[in-house]
């Protein structure tokens, strides 16, 4: 209740510089998390981090010449620099064998060491203890004032206005850029476009984030909302949603505990959205993947008891299974109880593939016809393995005894027509036929 009543007080002090701050986040979150997808998906997300290393020399030398830590002269220097390093990557590459992921390092520890060198050479200096700068190593959200969001604002707006009408562009230019140009698009002109975008958007996180953490507000949001879609315009809504919801927990938590610098946090909070993405996201979180598994394991181990039953009646030619087979199907039920656990058997049974014949499982009508189209799909590939691709008999049971579970009947029934309609499979056993209602 009491952090509550601490988030509805943040939200009730109009005008306060809380609002500025938070309202300063949640922009940059929105903006990194759109302008991060493209690098994400462009498997670009190191050149935000070069970018953001390559505007501190911009922005020690901004300060070397005008004296000042005027914010407008401060991004002008880093947005040079970051450009500057932006476009050194490409020109590596073309000219020397250095690959675009070392070139990126090498711009990023180059002009980072040389803003490392200007940060200490001020420090040294008369200008004071580093005059302030250091802030935008690690950034310091709270020196945020209206003027900073007010240009913020305008700019996320701008950039946003710019992602909607080039959306297609750069929808090419992220998935098939040989296929833009073979449409006549000027693909060199939006890669350009976007990393001039990019470079912006890191220059406005260095004031509130830093530059050692403003590309994880470029990764982290794209890369949890990667987790949710496939699809890239809802992957862009989700990430700016992200970033946003970062911006809010860092602005909000930095007022709880004052000494608990704001980017840093949202950082922090940006690695829990993406780890509890990475862990529940329904098509591609680990713990759904893992249930996954689980199911189709059960679903293949109660299919081979349906089978390993089937196959006992194919000896006996009748049900209820005469006394004399019953003992080897007793052994194997035993086996698969042991296996599959007993609340596998019972789930067969209420599903109807299964049912008590005195004190002994039998199958049902279902379960007969079930049983039946599992044999028959795996004797069919056994033989197609043999015949077509000729693969020697002895060979080709472990595979079939995996397709068995996914092959569809439609592909069933057009290996029976390749196949001539064939009565056994390679080892004499016959092969089952499909009912008429059981048919695709």
């Amino acid at each position: 209740m009491d952090i509550l009543n601490e988030f509805l007080i943040y939200f009730s002090d109009v005008g306060s510089t809380r609002r500025i701050v938070m309202a300063g986040t949640v922009l940059l979150g929105i903006l990194s998390g759109v302008l991060g997808t493209f690098a994400v998906l462009r498997r670009q997300s190191l050149l935000g981090d070069a970018m953001a290393h390559a505007a501190l020399p911009g922005i020690c030398i901004a300060f070397l010449i005008t004296g000042q830590k005027h914010p407008l002269w401060i991004m002008l220097g880093a947005s040079l620099t970051g450009l500057l390093g932006a476009m050194l990557i490409p020109w590596i590459t073309s000219r020397s064998k250095i690959k675009t992921d070392a070139a990126m390092g090498i711009i990023l520890s180059v002009f980072f060491g040389i803003g490392i060198f200007l940060l200490t050479m001020i420090q040294k200096s008369n200008m004071g203890s580093q005059a302030g700068l250091d802030h935008f190593l690690f950034g310091k959200a709270a020196s945020l004032t209206q003027e900073d969001v007010t240009a913020i604002g305008f700019l996320c707006i701008v950039m946003v206005v710019s992602v909607l009408l080039f959306y297609k562009q750069f929808q090419i230019l992220c998935f098939d850029p040989a296929f833009g140009k073979s449409l006549g698009l000027n693909i060199r002109f939006f890669d350009i476009l976007l990393i001039a975008m990019i470079v912006i958007a890191v220059m406005l996180g260095l004031q509130s984030v830093g530059v050692v953490l403003m590309v994880a507000m470029l990764i982290l949001p794209a890369s949890s909302a990667r987790q949710w879609t496939n699809s890239l315009g809802i992957m862009l809504i989700l990430s700016g949603g992200l970033g946003a919801i970062a911006g809010i927990i860092g602005a909000f938590c930095s007022t709880l505990a004052p000494k608990v610098p704001t980017g840093p946090v949202m950082v922090l909070s940006s690695s829990f959205l993406l780890f509890f993405s990475l862990s529940f996201a329904p098509s591609q979180g680990i713990l759904p993947k893992l249930w996954k598994r689980r199911q189709q394991k059960s679903h293949r181990e109660e299919e081979h008891l349906l089978k390993d039953i089937y196959k006992e009646y194919e000896k006996a030619k009748t049900f209820p299974i005469p006394l004399e087979y019953r003992s080897s199907l007793e052994t194997k039920i035993e086996q698969n109880i042991l296996f599959c656990g007993a609340k596998k058997l019972n789930r067969l049974i209420q599903k109807g593939l299964l049912v008590w014949q005195g004190n002994f499982i039998q199958l049902s009508d279902k379960g007969m016809e079930k049983a039946r189209i599992l044999l028959r799909k795996h004797r069919l590939w056994e033989l197609y393995l043999q015949r077509k691709m000729d693969i020697a008999s002895d060979h080709v049971h472990r595979d079939a005894d995996d397709i068995e579970h996914i092959l569809p009947l439609e592909v069933v029934e057009e290996l029976d027509k390749v196949l001539g309609s064939p009565q056994s499979d390679p080892h004499g056993r016959p092969i089952p036929a499909m009912h008429k209602e059981a048919r695709p």
